[in-house]
């Protein structure tokens, strides 16, 4: 097509935009529309689009791609044009909802279609338009998806549900133990790329978004997680795609992760390579889980002094309120750094929720975050937040599945649905169980119905409280010694890690200079890794619940992200500890130098193991190990100078909800 037939084309498609935007009440919005309609006629008409074609097998991503530039944000078009994910996101006639169809307890039982149609019968009854899925083409699932949303339309041309199509990325050696970080499964991500894009292009009316890697960058994502770089290529190879017209151009590309990871966090995120992406993409999806953090950052959580007189009910709804306003500032503060990068790029939640039953951590004997009552009133924070701020927000999620734990029945992984595996709908769904909405409708052959009967008065009754300050799980060891910063060299004899003098009040100023001996000169916190196993104190005592998984780990660790402890005049020294417990599995006891997320992090550990003189029983033995003996990862030197965990565990095996406690653990200078 010509340039003058260009030209002619646009003014002609202008006029009967404008002509329908004065027909319609738009009130004061009605400048900001022309300009909108405007800008997607300048889309719609370019020279690449309109001299592409369609079709072509997907080519390896090219090495130099200049990414694409994301076009701004729209409310809906006029009816009967296509709907895209510019009018869709934001929009609050469009809300959205994570989506896995998965009932058994492994993921190899994929739903069918028929059941896929089922649930998606129940998502339009709630008003989702919009769904979220994590893989191409690992499992059947996204496929089987996209057919039943096809069959819908078919039988109902006013059927309304599109996709946000997720396609999981990994790194070189995930899930195993010789990950590389560094480095990616370039076998799998190019399956699950070239599925994505082979489903983009057979049901465009549905995939309106490609989200590649989901919480693919998130440090924490131990046994997965890949550098920015690795996330930039395959955008930018979606990217050309669409510059070329093998896929829509107006298909958007975003990669879903942690908000930390899109910069909102720990400043170690704020990389070249990461502004390089935000560049890429069309806009940034991020997560945010304050519902976590009511165990591992519980300050914003805790009942608060003034209200220890309330009642259980009025003391939740103020955390709640507490919870939501959380997840606000962590997405304003990766909005900040965004626009800090001078970067427009529109954000929107691609993931938050709240579980309903948890046995641990977030349990009645925990943060007592985990039941329906606290559930509705996050999801009703949320969404009324979301609607007015213009943001779209992946609620997590539509449905309990069981798979995500399935040795742990009462794990908080199996139970963020909003309906459950007995097909009732929880309470945050009441009110459209009262309404009629979800009437006619089963899953699996079982009407919607309401937990607890329908009872508020029982559901209420199941209230957790909130523990206050002085009664909470202790997430960090505030004890210091504040007459030394992290970095300078630990002169004294004897370095304490844990005993009960650090728990005395008050507990920040310990140091007394007539004794040869000191304690850590930062806060220590507890960090569990990627949610592997439990962690708290206890007594002054650590206390560990070992994990399920391949492997699970936890430590004791600076809560500065910096320098170190120099520990270096401990280095031909002694670990002291005191330990016992009822776990049988095999797994390590030791320090950590370094850090993770830079790739220096190094291991020197002892191996508790059945039947070696290392064994755990149910009554304490004091050991004392050679600093020099400790088993070093890959031969490394030991070097102390830069001490990051002073206590970690490790474990090789799964295991449920066996324990292992220590204590009085310390070093010593030759």
């Amino acid at each position: 097509m010509r340039k003058v037939e260009i030209d002619l084309f646009k003014r002609l498609i202008t006029q009967y935009l404008l002509l329908a935007i004065a027909l319609s009440p738009l009130g004061s919005g009605c400048q900001r529309r022309v300009e909108q309609a405007e800008q997607t006629v300048s889309r719609a008409t370019s020279s690449d689009a309109i001299s592409s074609s369609r079709g072509g097998e997907a080519s390896p991503p090219p090495s130099n791609i200049e990414p694409s530039v994301a076009p701004s944000a729209e409310q809906a078009g006029p009816r009967g044009t296509e709907v895209t994910a510019s009018q869709i996101l934001g929009n609050p006639k469009y809300p959205a909802m994570c989506y896995g169809g998965y009932r058994g307890s492994d993921r190899d039982d994929v739903p069918s279609v028929l059941e896929i149609s089922e649930d998606l019968k129940i998502l339009a009854a709630m008003g989702v338009k919009l769904v979220r899925t994590y893989n191409t083409q690992q499992y059947d699932h996204a496929r089987r998806l996209l057919e039943a949303i096809e069959q819908l339309r078919g039988g109902d041309p006013a059927f309304e549900m599109y996709v946000m199509l997720g396609a999981w990325i990994e790194c070189e050696g995930a899930w195993s133990e010789v990950v590389n970080h560094e480095g990616e499964n370039l076998e799998n991500n190019t399956k699950e790329i070239n599925a994505a894009i082979e489903l983009a292009k057979t049901y465009p009316e549905s995939v309106k978004i490609i989200a590649v890697g989901n919480e693919a960058m998130v440090h924490w994502a131990t046994s997965y997680f890949v550098r920015p770089i690795v996330i930039r290529k395959w955008v930018d190879h979606l990217q050309s795609l669409k510059a070329s017209g093998q896929l829509s151009p107006n298909l958007w590309i975003t990669s879903s992760d942690n908000f930390a990871s899109w910069g909102g966090g720990d400043n170690s995120y704020h990389t070249d390579e990461l502004k390089r992406l935000i560049d890429a993409v069309d806009y940034v999806s991020l997560h945010t889980y304050p519902f976590h953090d009511t165990h591992y950052n519980s300050e914003f959580w805790l009942d608060e002094e003034d209200e220890s007189s309330t009642s259980v009910i009025e003391t939740a709804d103020a955390a709640m309120q507490r919870a939501t306003d959380y997840a606000v500032q962590q997405f304003q503060a990766t909005a900040d750094y965004i626009e800090g990068l001078g970067s427009e790029k529109t954000l929107h939640i691609g993931e938050t929720g709240w579980a309903t039953i948890d046995g641990s951590l977030y349990g009645k004997r925990g943060s007592g975050a985990a039941d329906e009552y606290k559930s509705k009133r996050f999801y009703d924070g949320m969404r009324s937040w979301a609607n007015d701020a213009g943001v779209s927000c992946f609620f997590f999620e539509a449905f309990d599945e069981r798979w995500k734990d399935s040795g742990n029945p009462d794990g908080s992984e199996n139970h963020f649905g909003l309906i459950n595996l007995q097909s009732q709908a929880k309470y945050a769904l009441w009110d459209l169980v009262d309404a009629g909405a979800f009437d006619g409708l089963t899953r699996g052959g079982t009407p919607i119905s309401k937990t607890f009967g329908g009872d508020k008065d029982t559901l209420l009754a199941g209230v957790h409280e909130i523990p206050r300050n002085n009664e909470s799980v202790i997430r960090k060891i505030a004890a210091n010694n504040k007459q030394r910063n992290l970095g300078e060299v630990v002169e004294e004899s004897n370095y304490v890690i844990l005993d009960q003098s650090m728990f005395a009040n008050p507990p920040h100023q310990l140091f007394d200079p007539t004794e040869d001996k000191t304690y850590p000169s930062e806060s220590l916190k507890l960090n569990v890794w990627d949610g592997t196993c439990g962690m708290e104190l206890s007594d002054a005592e650590v206390l560990v619940s070992t994990g399920t998984g391949a492997w699970w780990g936890c430590a004791l660790e600076f809560d500065s992200t910096a320098s170190g402890e120099d520990l270096s005049r401990f280095q031909a020294g002694t670990l002291h500890f005191e330990i016992k417990g009822d776990a049988t599995v095999s797994f390590e006891i030791g320090i950590q130098t370094g850090r993770f997320s830079d790739g220096t992090q190094r291991n020197f550990a002892v191996e508790f193991s059945p039947q070696t003189p290392l064994a755990l029983n149910d009554e304490w033995k004091t050991h004392t190990i050679q600093v020099a003996d400790l088993i070093k990862e890959s031969e490394t030197p030991i070097d102390l100078s830069n001490t990051t965990s002073v206590l970690f565990l490790k474990g090789n095996g799964a295991e449920q909800s066996h324990r292992i406690q220590l204590r009085n653990v310390f070093l010593t200078q030759p």
